[in-house]
């Protein structure tokens, strides 16, 4: 239909010619009310964005000394976020003369990496900020 044709049909109905598919041959358009049209565009966007699952970064915190069951409750603890599909930040604080053993504090990250290494993937590497190392894991999909 001829451009001019479309345009007299919408007026007519009282309503706008919108361009769907601008890139098809030809290209298509509707007769339709744009505002209407644009309000039911938001509406979609908005429930795609509900919908999809923010990934969360939860934080665990451990020292380079922890205790056999304070490790095996904090490794319950990251299970659970991986299966939730959230990343997961190791913090390795140091405190005190625990600076000069830092060697015992990377046993304790690489120990945590094997152990999780079937479920999880180192995203960025064990690295020192101050007395601290950090290291982020996200479940694998």
């Amino acid at each position: 239909m001829p451009i001019a044709a479309a345009l007299d049909a919408a007026r007519e109905a009282g309503l706008d010619l919108v361009e769907v598919a601008p890139n098809s041959q030809p290209p298509v358009c509707k007769i339709l009310d744009y505002g209407k049209f644009r309000f039911e565009e938001q509406k979609k966007k908005a429930e795609t964005r509900k919908k999809a699952k923010r990934v969360e970064l939860k934080e665990i915190k451990v020292r380079p000394n922890i205790d056999d069951h304070d490790y095996e409750v904090k490794m319950k603890a990251i299970h659970r976020f991986f299966e939730e599909g959230d990343k997961v930040k190791v913090t390795l604080r140091f405190r005190g003369r625990e600076m000069q053993h830092t060697n015992l504090g990377m046993d304790l990250l690489d120990r945590m990496r094997t152990e999780l290494d079937g479920i999880a993937k180192v995203e960025h590497e064990p690295r020192f900020e101050g007395r601290q190392v950090v290291m982020v894991m996200a479940p694998r999909a």
